[in-house]
C-alpha cells in the first residue's frame, strides 16, 4: 500500500519530502546543498527529511560528485525498488500493461491480454482481477504498486474520472470502480493524450514543448502538449481531431455527423476503402479473405500487396491535409504520429509530408518537424505510468 506521506496534503513534512522528490526527478540527483537552495529551506531539515526517505527507502545514496576543490557533497537520487507504476492501455479486443519503476523506468511490458471490456461493472471487476494475475506473473508483488493509470478510447475526463465510451453510472466516475477493486490511487485517460505523454517523456532532451501526437488507429485521435504540458480543454475532451469536420464525402462517422476527417483517415476508413475497390474488381492477396480484418491489410501492407499499399497512401494524404490544418492553427515544433497505422511507414508518410508542404502556411511549417513515433505499441502504457508517478508525486 501507499506510505501515507504520498497521499497527505496538510502535513507540512509529508509536503517537503514530495518537493526533494519531485526535485529528483526533474535534475535526477541532487545534493542537500541543492535542495536546501531549491526547496527554501535549512540544511539540517533537508538532511533529517533525507535520512527518513533513505529509511523509507525512497531515496538512495548515489555517491559523490566532484568539485574544484574541498569535500566532495553526496547526491541522492530516487530509488528505483521503492515501488512500481502500472500502465494499463485498454483497446476494442485487448489491453496492455507496462510495469515502471520508481524512476520511472519500464521494467516490464506485457502486450495483447486478451479481453473485450464492455460497459457494466462486472466487466471492470473481471478486467482488474486479470491485471493483478497478470503483474503476479511478472514478479510484481501487489503490496509493492503505488498507483495505476489506465487510458480508454474515446471521451474521458480525467479529473471527474468519467469517460463516455465506458459509461457505467452518473454517481460513480469509472476511476471509482477501478480504485475500489484495484485498492491503489488510480487515474485514467484518454489513448491519445496518453500516447501524448509517453512519446513526450521519452524524447528527453529532444522533446519539444509545443507538441501534437496523431494516434493513427482504428480511429483517428490527437494528444496536445502545449509548453511541455497536456492540454485538455474546458471539459477534458481536447484532441477530437477525427471528428474535424473537413471531408465533404457525405460519409456518415461513427458520432453521427457527417465528414468528419476520420470517415477519411483512420483504420475503418482504409477497409472500407479496401472493400470498395475490391467490389469494384481490383486484384489483391486480401482477394482470398472471405473476412477481412484491419490487421490483414496491415500485414498486405507489409508484404507488399499493390492496393493495400495504395490504400495506405490514401489515408496518408487524407491525413496530411488534416495535418497541414493543425500546423497552420498550432504551429507545434513536433507533430508525432503513431498507432496502428504506422506499420505503413514510407508509404504512408510521404503522402503525408507531400500535403503539408502543399497546403500548410511555408513560413508556419518551417520549423515543425514529422516523425514516427518512437515508442509504437508501447506509447500510451508507458505514458500511463508516468502519469500516475506523476500525479500522485504532485509533479503534473
Amino acid at each position: 500500500m501507499i506510505k501515507s506521506f504520498l497521499n497527505s496534503t496538510d502535513d507540512k513534512s509529508a509536503i517537503t519530502k514530495r518537493e526533494i522528490l519531485k526535485a529528483c526527478i526533474k535534475h535526477n540527483h541532487c545534493s542537500i546543498a541543492d535542495l536546501s537552495k531549491t526547496l527554501g529551506i535549512s540544511v539540517p531539515t533537508v538532511t533529517k527529511l533525507i535520512l527518513e526517505l533513505i529509511s523509507d527507502g525512497y531515496i538512495q545514496d548515489d555517491g559523490k560528485i566532484g568539485t574544484s576543490g574541498g569535500r566532495r557533497p553526496s547526491i541522492y537520487g530516487l530509488n528505483p525498488a521503492a515501488g512500481y507504476f502500472l500502465g494499463i492501455d485498454v483497446a476494442r479486443q485487448h489491453f496492455h500493461i507496462a510495469v515502471s519503476d520508481f524512476k520511472g523506468e519500464i521494467i516490464h511490458f506485457i502486450q495483447d491480454i486478451e479481453f473485450v471490456l464492455e460497459a457494466n461493472a462486472d466487466s471492470f471487476r473481471n478486467m482488474c482481477a486479470l491485471i493483478k494475475e497478470e503483474t503476479g506473473k511478472a514478479n510484481i508483488s501487489w503490496d509493492k504498486v503505488l498507483g495505476v493509470g489506465i487510458s480508454l478510447s474515446g471521451r474521458v475526463n480525467p479529473e471527474k474520472g468519467f469517460s463516455l465510451t465506458y459509461f457505467v453510472s452518473d454517481d460513480i466516475p469509472l476511476k471509482d470502480l477501478f480504485q475500489k477493486e484495484l485498492d491503489v490511487p488510480v487515474t485514467i485517460e484518454n489513448d491519445s493524450r496518453a500516447m501524448a505523454y509517453g512519446e513526450y517523456m521519452s524524447l528527453g532532451k529532444d522533446a519539444n514543448p509545443n507538441m501534437l501526437f496523431i494516434n493513427l488507429s482504428w480511429g483517428l485521435g490527437m494528444g496536445i502538449i502545449v509548453n511541455g504540458e497536456l492540454y485538455y480543454g474546458t471539459s477534458g475532451f481536447s484532441g477530437e481531431i477525427g471528428h474535424f469536420p473537413l471531408l465533404d464525402n457525405d460519409v456518415i462517422c461513427r458520432c453521427g455527423k457527417i465528414g468528419c476527417l476520420e470517415t477519411g483517415a483512420s483504420g475503418s476508413a482504409l477497409k472500407h476503402w479496401i472493400l470498395k475497390k475490391l467490389s469494384e474488381g481490383r486484384q489483391s492477396s486480401l482477394s482470398k479473405l472471405d473476412d477481412i480484418r484491419l490487421h490483414n491489410i496491415l500485414e498486405a501492407i507489409e508484404a507488399g500487396d499493390v492496393l493495400a499499399i495504395e490504400g495506405i497512401g490514401q489515408i496518408g494524404e487524407t491525413l496530411g491535409r488534416g495535418i497541414a490544418g493543425l500546423i497552420n492553427i498550432f504551429n507545434p515544433g513536433l507533430v508525432v504520429i503513431g498507432g496502428r497505422l504506422i506499420v505503413g511507414r514510407d508509404y504512408l508518410m510521404l503522402p503525408i509530408k507531400t500535403a503539408v508542404n502543399r497546403l500548410s502556411l511555408s513560413k508556419v511549417s518551417a520549423d515543425t518537424k514529422l516523425r514516427f513515433s518512437k515508442l509504437d505499441r508501447r506509447a500510451a502504457s508507458t505514458g500511463n505510468c508516468l502519469l500516475s508517478r506523476g500525479k500522485l508525486l504532485g509533479v503534473i
